[in-house]
């Protein structure tokens, strides 16, 4: 898989998006390579049953925001001349399987950093290569990626405080820059012949939960969450730690999903942070935080399972039924500390 460098291909033939953690198509760097680089562009999204299927759950709120999210996505591309290819089933056969049937000579998709995704994407890339089809990947859900920054030997950092340094001292305006994916949309998403299937919740094996009582997924929602949270970053080192308050951004969510641009976040609360706001700048801190850990997940895989230091793997835990029952009690936010509670549900 092509994991540092972008790639390139010359503009000829049809090509196929596959949507994952960047469920819109604005400002969407793979998206904008898509289409500025083929005639005709599909777009295709996978309800992955090799994650579905272990989650425990079946009223899972981030089931329903993808699913609502999606929604919203394909009426918008409708709206743009194309559709979306909705599939429930293993990505690892889905993409190589739709990408042969419409015969696209390349599969165009922002990069994942996780390591069941890189494993993932590199069995999709190998399966494509054997058919004769590019794999295309995109640097989309970070500002700086797998190797961008690191130390003056070119080793990984291990702390924040010199990665942020690092990080300010390589950012630059075009980093920040948007990819206008939306303007070049036009007649260049492939139409089918009648409006693509999309599967309901239970056909996907879950169910409805309370997700719109707490936040509006979707495109519209992050711009609503967005333009609601901008009058008040400039508050926001001092509140965010308040739960009574309305402190936060309330865009986590948004973020995971990507839902909004990354750039549009860093941009905003640099250009604010410049003209000494703080609130500005501790939301620019969480978002360097963000492409840290990032960057620690990417050299050291093991930190899913493990400890980044090693000594700390030495912790023995209390694992008696007592102990279970009151984690439990957690995971469900019932411990009977309200607080604690509220946060958890």
């Amino acid at each position: 898989m092509n994991t540092i460098q972008d790639s390139n291909l010359t503009t000829s033939g049809a090509a196929l998006m596959w949507f994952r953690r960047d469920l819109r198509h604005i400002d969407n760097a793979a998206l904008f390579f898509a289409l500025q680089q083929s005639q005709i562009v599909y777009c295709v999204f996978v309800f992955d049953t090799t994650i579905l299927n272990a989650l425990p759950n079946k009223q899972d709120r981030r089931v329903e925001f993808i699913w609502e999210s999606l929604k919203e996505l394909k009426q918008a591309l409708i709206e743009l001349g194309g559709d979306l290819f909705i599939r429930h089933g293993e990505a690892e056969q889905e993409i190589p399987d739709l990408a042969k049937t419409l015969g696209v000579r390349a599969v165009f998709t922002n990069r994942d950093y996780e390591p069941h995704a890189r494993a993932r994407d590199q069995h999709v890339e190998q399966t494509l290569r054997q058919n004769g089809i590019a794999f295309c990947t995109y640097k989309d859900h970070v500002i700086f990626e797998v190797s961008e920054i690191l130390t003056q030997n070119k080793t990984t950092y291990s702390v924040f405080s010199p990665y942020k340094k690092a990080w300010l001292a390589r950012l630059t305006a075009n980093e920040l820059n948007p990819f206008n994916s939306e303007h070049l949309a036009c007649h260049q998403f492939a139409k089918p012949k009648q409006i693509l299937p999309f599967p309901s919740l239970e056909e996907l094996g879950f169910e409805a939960t309370s997700l719109k009582t707490f936040i509006q997924p979707g495109m519209r929602g992050a711009q609503l969450a967005w333009n609601e949270f901008l009058p008040r970053i400039k508050n926001y080192h001092t509140k965010r730690d308040f739960p009574g308050v309305r402190g936060v951004s309330y865009l986590s969510v948004h973020n995971r999903f990507g839902t909004l641009s990354i750039r549009t976040l860093a941009q905003q609360a640099y250009l604010q942070m410049q003209t000494g706001c703080e609130g500005a700048l501790a939301c620019l801190n969480e978002l360097i935080w963000r492409d840290f850990y990032f960057h620690i997940l990417w050299h050291h895989p093991q930190v899913l399972t493990q400890s980044f230091k090693p000594e700390y793997d030495q912790i023995r835990w209390e694992k008696d039924p007592i102990e279970q029952s009151r984690f439990n009690a957690w995971c469900q936010g019932q411990t009977g500390y309200p607080l604690v509670d509220a946060a958890m549900r």
